[in-house]
């Protein structure tokens, strides 16, 4: 069956950096695109970034854009989330997503358009 496995998450103080990884099994990865969502309790989850199934294309919610860079290796089956000068804001706890294989690609970052998903992983800014 599909897995989702995510790792990376930590705690860390304002302006510093982490890289979230997802390994991904049990379906055709690189036919898939993928997303990282976050999620904060009492708030809607939240797309912070998709990538296309060959990774061509990727799309940012506003507030990440030029600090935060989604990629993806399909030799690995592993997805990839780089964050820079983070910031308290960014605090939440981090899921993967894959869209299901060969499915259209809009470039959406709803969490309706994503079909398999990790447990996720904890990531705490401090100021």
């Amino acid at each position: 069956q599909v897995q989702l496995v995510e790792s990376g998450g930590g705690s860390v103080q304002a302006g510093g950096s982490l890289r979230l990884s997802c390994a991904a099994s049990g379906y055709t990865y690189s036919a898939a695109a993928m997303g990282w969502f976050r999620q904060v309790p009492g708030r809607e989850r939240e797309g912070v970034a998709t990538i296309s199934p060959r990774g061509s294309t990727t799309y940012y919610v506003d507030s990440v854009k030029g600090r935060f860079t989604i990629s993806r290796d399909n030799a690995k089956n592993t997805l990839y989330l780089q964050m820079n000068n983070l910031k308290p804001e960014d605090t939440a706890m981090y899921s993967c997503a894959a869209r299901r294989p060969y499915a259209y690609y809009s470039g959406s970052r709803s969490p309706s358009s994503f079909d398999y998903w990790g447990q996720g992983t904890q990531v705490t800014v401090s100021s």
